[in-house]
């Protein structure tokens, strides 16, 4: 297997391990960072759902560290202009620096992602979801990763819980309906 193949494979052993998170992911409380602000965003409206969302994100974007904001920015901004190598030096320095931050760890996950390291990106985003189980990014970036693999009923149980975070999210309702179909259509 040549080592492109070998990092973008996704084992049955770390596919069944994630798929472990799914319990614990299933079973969590509403905790973690910004809980007040996901409470309102759990209860938003389609009209004022965008504003809480900008809100939850700025609060996730704060780390308490400049030096790890700092990363973090040059990271989106690396990701922005397509240079995702880049991105994943300055996220993995970030991480490095600042653990407990789970912006860190999600951003570069969409990196891997991005690069179709679906491995690195899968353990980057089960860290995420520890440090933030309201990580309705990470939770869908979970799905997206579930559903290439051929794992349609995972991916549709973490859309599902991305749901229940934010209720509001179209690209989560689409991806719930589509994968409403295929595994009603896989079971008949």
């Amino acid at each position: 297997m040549g080592e492109h193949r070998r990092r973008n494979h996704l084992s049955a052993v770390t596919l069944g391990s994630f798929l472990g998170l799914q319990l614990f992911v299933a079973n969590i409380a509403i905790a973690g960072p910004a809980a007040e602000i996901v409470e309102r965003l759990k209860n938003a409206t389609p009209d004022s759902y965008a504003v809480i969302e900008r809100e939850l994100e700025n609060a996730w974007s704060r780390s308490g560290s400049a030096s790890a904001d700092l990363l973090l920015q040059r990271g989106r901004d690396a990701m922005e202009a397509g240079e995702f190598k880049v991105a994943i030096g300055h996220l993995t320095a970030l991480v490095d620096h600042a653990p407990e931050f789970a912006e860190g760890w999600n951003a570069r996950a969409t990196a891997y992602f991005n690069l179709e390291m679906y491995g690195p990106a899968l353990d980057d985003i089960r860290q995420a979801l520890v440090l933030n189980p309201n990580h309705y990014k990470a939770m869908s970036g979970f799905g997206i990763i579930l559903e290439r693999s051929g794992n349609l009923q995972a991916a549709l149980d973490a859309f599902r819980k991305a749901a229940s975070i934010h209720p509001n999210r179209e690209d989560i309702a689409t991806a719930i309906e589509r994968l409403e179909r295929e595994v009603g259509g896989q079971q008949a």
